[in-house]
């Protein structure tokens, strides 16, 4: 009994002395492994150092396996001592497995070490070398009529916006165009008050209304109110166009009654005009869109302090969209692993929309139509080379018209999702000289979110840039008549004669895999008429 007494303490002598060689072994062995960047670096050095401790980790496996033999052999011969006496606790098989899978758990999260710097594209990162070769047209031809030879006197037309304030943007462009459509009069916009939102502001206090009226002077007549009828007030008639309604579907259903009535209000007027229009009329929409809409200088200077400071910590940063918000996350369908109180959460929300079907989030998420994760859209930033210097604006809350005017002027603007802000701000960058915008490609991104711990950081990195070919914002990313007008404005976007180049030539090539993309996974993950129906009965 006590030579066996002797040979536990023996070995728990032993056992401490390894323990300290062990610590002293990765104290210098730190600077070995400092330098060496990434993860197969990582994976590299570890593997020189076992080669060279080969003889030693040999060694000492033998030592353990004959130390745990010779206890096997007195645990049969001799009855077992009281757990109080005992070096190793009860169940340590079973601790060992756990701190086996643990150690291996560990060897395949040390294989995907996120590194400081991120990947690299090969390119400058904040710009595209070819953006300066494109530029905004919409000036209107020598054939499209203005206001004062086309508008026809005692029509008026009034719209009632519906949304947020982006989607009340989309309204109030598309009421310009309804206006010259009709030859009528237009009075200034009614903002959407009652919404979910539950903005009071009115046009004026959002908009320089007398900007808005004479930089469009030419192309149709606008008004601050409806002027009075024989004296007095008067209700004009009230309809609601269909969705996408064109030319001759306003001509159709809504002049006839602007002749008899002189005038009319468009209720709930967004994405109330079809996205498809001739080129005269879509070069309209972006005058107003681009160059009439103009906030009110106490908007412009307190967006501009804002974008000063943060270019006080940077020269460059990003802007960041990231609309991880609650209401979003319920519409979506999708799950984060928050257990029942998301499900419970999520799902109270979600059935504000009785239109709605039951989810299936796993569908959804591998369908690309989720909102990536905060974690997530920081390792994409990562692998495409923006490093952890990089600072971030994230633009979230009421403050739309502030967040506008950042996300406008930042020298990268990220969107985790394909809603109104984020396709008016794809526009206005490409419009203005196609500064990067970067669109997740989330239906490829979701496989390999799942897969990251079982690769390394360059295979990751590597795939993530393949991944976003055709979604960083680039000129001539997507085909004319590619999605909606505002995020594609391609009858205002003009190219520079004689430009083409090696890297115009691979920039083609990008578009077509990128289309090809697009066309799997139709990047519009928010439905417009699912946009529609959450403000109408967020409003209720």
């Amino acid at each position: 009994m006590e030579n066996i007494m002797t040979t536990l303490k023996e070995l728990k002598k032993l056992i401490f002395s390894l323990k300290i060689r062990r610590k002293k072994s990765e104290r210098n062995n730190t600077t070995t492994t400092i330098h060496l960047h990434g993860s197969n670096g990582f994976y590299i050095g570890l593997k020189l150092i076992f080669w060279r401790k080969r003889r030693r980790v040999f060694s000492f496996i033998s030592a353990i396996s004959g130390c745990l033999l010779l206890l096997l052999f007195s645990s049969v011969y001799f009855p077992p001592p009281t757990a109080n006496n005992l070096f190793l606790p009860r169940h340590s098989s079973v601790r060992h497995v756990v701190n086996v899978r643990e150690a291996l758990e560990y060897n395949f999260e040390a294989m995907f070490q996120v590194p400081a710097s991120g990947g690299n594209l090969g390119r400058d990162l904040w710009s595209w070398s070819q953006s300066t070769f494109y530029y905004g047209c919409s000036n209107a031809s020598k054939t499209f009529q203005t206001a004062n030879r086309k508008k026809l006197p005692d029509r008026y037309l009034l719209i009632a916006t519906s949304g947020g304030l982006n989607q009340q943007r989309t309204g109030i462009i598309d009421a310009v165009v309804a206006a010259y459509i009709l030859n009528a009069t237009l009075v200034i916009p009614r903002l959407d008050q009652q919404s979910y939102w539950k903005d009071t502001s009115c046009f004026a206090e959002i908009f320089d209304v007398n900007w808005f009226i004479s930089y469009l002077s030419r192309d149709v007549e606008i008004i601050k109110e409806l002027p009075p009828k024989g004296g007095k007030a008067w209700i004009p008639r009230t309809i609601r166009v269909p969705r996408k309604c064109d030319p001759t579907c306003y001509e159709t259903r809504v002049l006839p009654v602007l002749n008899r009535t002189q005038a009319v209000e468009l209720t709930k007027f967004d994405y109330r005009l079809s996205n498809r229009l001739d080129t005269e009329l879509q070069k309209l929409r972006c005058r107003v869109n681009y160059h009439a809409l103009r906030f009110t200088d106490p908007i412009l200077k307190m967006g501009k302090l804002l974008v000063e400071r943060m270019k006080m910590k940077a020269k460059y940063f990003i802007a960041l969209h990231l609309r991880f918000e609650p209401d979003m996350l319920a519409f979506s369908g999708c799950y984060y692993g928050g257990g029942d109180k998301e499900r419970a959460e999520l799902g109270a929300i979600r059935k504000r929309w009785k239109t709605l079907h039951a989810s299936n989030p796993e569908k959804v998420r591998r369908n690309g139509k989720c909102p990536l994760t905060p974690e997530e859209v920081g390792l994409m930033l990562r692998a495409l080379g923006f490093g952890s210097d990089v600072h971030i604006y994230v633009a979230s809350g009421r403050m739309a018209a502030l967040d506008y005017i950042v996300c406008d002027e930042t020298d990268v603007f990220v969107a985790n999702n394909n809603g109104n802000m984020a396709r008016m701000l794809a526009g206005r960058r490409r419009y203005f000289g196609h500064k990067p915008t970067i669109r997740p490609n989330a239906r490829k991104l979701y496989k390999l979110f799942l897969d990251r711990n079982n690769m390394t950081w360059e295979e990751f990195s590597s795939r993530v840039r393949t991944y976003q070919i055709g979604f960083m914002g680039e000129p001539n990313e997507m085909k004319p008549g590619k999605g909606e007008f505002h995020e594609n404005p391609d009858s205002c976007l003009c190219q520079a004669r004689g430009i083409e180049t090696i890297e115009e030539k691979n920039r083609k090539d990008a578009v077509e895999m990128s289309d090809e993309y697009q066309s799997i996974e139709d990047p519009d993950w928010i439905d417009v008429d699912y946009l529609y129906k959450i403000e109408e009965v967020m409003s209720d």
